[in-house]
């Protein structure tokens, strides 16, 4: 059995379906749970649920610096860390020319350059520790790039790309990078069009609790990588070896995927 406290961990968007549910597995595991968001009352009232005696939240936007200094001056305080799970995102189902640019813009920035600066600035910590990891938490749609989510598949797309070479460069240092890409999840993540569209499709989904599940089994394993779904893991598979099937594939659902797209043109 793993060691159920060997963790000191910071999970960002903790505030989240998913987040929450990873946050009360872990809190199981870790010495010390830094919950980081955007929604001080959502994370308090998790930090309550969790215990406070172990739990500490630190609210503010990944984006700004300040955030930043607030969260390494609170791991200097507890001690260092030894896990990062890199979870906070943002999605939007639409279009990419309908697509505002504030809307693009922030899905680079939340999704992929935001944790890029985040592990930057923690990665002193994890290195002072004898074993580390940071755990970047992708999508299946960072590897099958899919209608109605060009901006977003481009984002987890770089979030695989940015763990696979920073695992290679950390090769010979005691911090691991891995990378774990969940399929289509029942959260509020989704708009109601999404829900609709998925089950239209057929399309397989986990609950936030399966995901915290599979992320905590990630864990405990050594693999690099995991896509949740054995039909999703071998959709990635022929994705990269044959693109051209999953080319027809998909464009054989595009008429489905269009009338759940949202008509309306925004321009930024």
């Amino acid at each position: 059995m793993p060691d159920s406290r060997k963790y000191r961990t910071v999970l960002t968007g903790a505030a989240g379906g998913i987040g929450s549910e990873i946050a009360r597995l872990l809190a199981q595991r870790s010495e010390t749970l830094i919950l980081v968001g955007r929604r001080p009352a959502v994370l308090e009232a998790l930090r309550r649920e969790l215990g406070v005696d172990r739990t500490h939240v630190v609210e503010g936007d990944l984006r700004d610096a300040q955030t930043l200094e607030s969260l390494k001056s609170r791991i200097e305080s507890l001690g260092g860390i030894n896990l990062l799970i890199n979870n906070a995102g943002i999605n939007e189902f639409r279009e990419f020319e309908t697509q505002q640019d504030s809307h693009i813009r922030g899905m680079i920035e939340v999704n992929l350059l935001a944790p890029m600066l985040l592990t930057k600035a923690l990665l002193p910590h994890l290195k002072q520790q004898d074993q580390a990891q940071i755990v970047n938490i992708g999508s299946i749609l960072g590897d099958i790039g899919y209608p109605g989510y060009a901006a977003y598949c481009a984002s987890k797309a770089g979030l695989r790309g940015f763990s696979q070479a920073l695992r290679r460069e950390l090769h010979d240092t005691s911090v691991k990078v891995r990378y774990f890409a969940p399929r289509a999840t029942t959260t509020d993540f989704n708009e109601s069009a999404v829900v609709e569209m998925n089950h239209a499709l057929g399309t397989a989904c986990d609950t936030p609790q399966q995901v915290a599940r599979e992320l905590m089994k990630f864990l405990d394993s050594s693999a690099w990588e995991r896509t949740l779904g054995l039909k999703e893991s071998v959709s990635v598979r022929i994705n990269r070896l044959f693109p051209g099937i999953v080319d027809g594939a998909l464009g054989s659902q595009l008429p489905t995927i269009r009338k759940y797209l949202p008509k309306s043109i925004h321009q930024a």
